[in-house]
């Protein structure tokens, strides 16, 4: 179903006329009828908006699941109590648990995850792990969710890009001498050592941890 589409089908659903729903994005009526036409596409801002109001994700409205770089998809926060606040993440690939693997930056989808307020400041996102290197407080399959930054403290655990931004991996981070150690929690894989020869990226810190496996 192309947008439009699926605008008309949500708008009617939910009860709103084009001028109703109108009002609420701050946009025209006929502004909501052109998109519905086909003749304009809204801009992601009232995508957004309307995600909110209908409660659904923004891939429902848009018809697919954008593309496209973390940096360029905003989280989306749904109020629910004076002291929780849901986030709609994107989930933009898997990342290894284990011994490296390819980095994937392309938009999968989008997950839900409830935080006290207030939410963590900076770009969320979120991954699937694969692999057992992390477990027991990180399993095969559990969905983490990371913000965005290039540095961690010592003892936390961040998504690294490793040899050449080419391929990333799941473990905690330890400064020394120089050097930035990787380090698993299963004991029967060994750490992994960024250097000059061997050199990484951090891209983002683990904030949450789903053991909603899938």
């Amino acid at each position: 179903m192309d947008i439009g589409s699926q605008i008309k089908a949500l708008r009617k659903a939910h009860s709103y006329t084009q001028a109703s729903l109108a009002n609420v994005l701050g946009v025209k009526p006929t502004t909501v009828a052109s998109w519905e036409q086909g003749r304009n596409k809204p801009l992601m801002d009232k995508v957004q908006k309307m995600s909110m109001i209908f409660n659904v994700p923004i891939a429902k409205i848009v018809g697919e699941e954008p593309q496209g770089n973390l940096n360029d998809i905003p989280n989306i926060v749904y109020p629910l109590s004076d002291g929780l606040e849901q986030v709609t993440i994107p989930i933009i690939g898997t990342i290894a648990c284990g011994d490296p693997i390819t980095a994937e930056e392309n938009i999968e989808g989008y997950t839900k995850e409830t935080f006290e307020k207030p939410v963590p400041s900076g770009t969320l996102f979120a991954l699937r792990c694969k692999g057992h290197s992390m477990e027991p407080i990180i399993p095969n399959g559990a969905l983490v969710t990371l913000r965005s930054q290039p540095d961690v403290e010592d003892d936390e655990i961040a998504a690294v890009l490793v040899d050449g931004d080419n391929e990333a991996t799941l473990k905690r981070v330890k400064h020394q001498n120089g050097m930035v150690m990787l380090l698993p929690e299963n004991k029967d894989y060994t750490p992994i050592i960024l250097n000059k020869d061997n050199p990484g990226r951090i891209i983002g810190k683990v904030i949450h941890v789903s053991w909603d496996i899938k």
